[in-house]
């Protein structure tokens, strides 16, 4: 029995295979881009233009059990930090010397004062100054930043895995950036010890006292003054900084620092002092009497591309 073929109807010619744009930027990313930015609107795939950088969204004061936090996301990058200050005792220092002078530190800034940082927010700090600060935080190693990749991330990192040298490199960038920055001041960082003023003792004169005449007036004996000991410095903030890469998209160094720099303004240490009767530094509890670090600028690290059609 034969059969009949019915030939293809003229009407309804063939589709064409297409895919959709997210298919085509995973099979040939460089070609896509490429074509993106060679058009006549100049823009990325994302829709921005090529001098255009991400949308940020900062949130300060997430976390409640530090000093000062942040939560910065820069398009699909994500990034918490936490800021908590510790105590670090100078004998415990090894090899410890201060590498300014407690009273040139005194006539220049006026230690002990509620208003130490007020040379700060006037602009009187030098630029010598600012060196010194950051040298001898460097050398006491007062700031301790740890960056962490976390699982998820990225689908590079995956659970159980050590911690990557990417992680280790963006922790040592961070520090060095916070030391030639300059972004901080010793003047937070120092904790005082003033004592108390003390009396000399009294003597007794080894001769008798002259009886009194109401005729020959008596020279008043001028009270004995008070002797002030130089104030020293007893111990130190170290602030330890955790950065947790909760997704990652792109570079991750400027949102890095840009959660940095916003959970450094928002820390605020509490008032702490060196108290001579238990020999150790005693911090208050109430918020008002903590203070905000004095911050020298406001720098923002930033990245950028070179993308070369053609290359691979």
């Amino acid at each position: 029995m034969a059969t009949q073929i019915q030939p293809l109807s003229s009407s309804n010619p063939p589709q064409p295979l297409s895919f959709p744009p997210s298919h085509f930027a995973k099979l040939a990313p460089r070609s896509y881009l490429h074509a993106h930015l060679s058009s006549s609107s100049s823009r990325r795939p994302s829709g921005r233009l090529q001098h255009e950088s991400r949308r940020q969204h900062i949130n300060t004061g997430s976390l409640t059990h530090c000093h000062g936090s942040a939560v910065v996301r820069t398009g699909d990058t994500a990034v918490v930090c936490g800021i908590r200050g510790e105590i670090l005792n100078a004998s415990d220092v090894v090899d410890y010397r201060p590498l300014s002078n407690p009273p040139e530190l005194e006539t220049r800034y006026g230690a002990g004062n509620s208003t130490l940082s007020s040379v700060l927010h006037n602009g009187e700090r030098t630029r010598q100054a600012r060196r010194e600060d950051a040298e001898e935080m460097a050398y006491l190693n007062l700031l301790v930043p740890n960056v962490e990749l976390s699982t998820g991330c990225s689908p590079s990192y995956i659970p159980g895995s050590a911690p990557s040298t990417e992680a280790q490199s963006l922790s040592h960038r961070v520090l060095t950036l916070l030391h030639t920055s300059q972004l901080l001041s010793m003047d937070d960082m120092r904790i005082w010890y003033h004592p108390p003023p003390t009396s000399p003792s009294l003597t007794t004169p080894s001769s008798a006292p002259t009886p009194m005449s109401l005729d020959v007036p008596q020279k008043s004996t001028p009270a004995p003054e008070e002797k002030t000991q130089q104030p020293e410095i007893k111990a130190y903030w170290t602030l330890h900084i955790t950065l947790l890469v909760l997704s990652l998209s792109g570079p991750a160094f400027p949102t890095i620092w840009t959660a940095l720099v916003a959970a450094l303004r928002n820390t605020r240490l509490p008032k702490a002092w060196w108290d001579g009767d238990t020999a150790s530094v005693l911090c208050s509890p109430l918020r008002c009497e903590s203070s905000a670090l004095a911050l020298n600028g406001l720098p923002v690290a930033t990245g950028f591309g070179v993308f070369e059609a053609g290359k691979e």
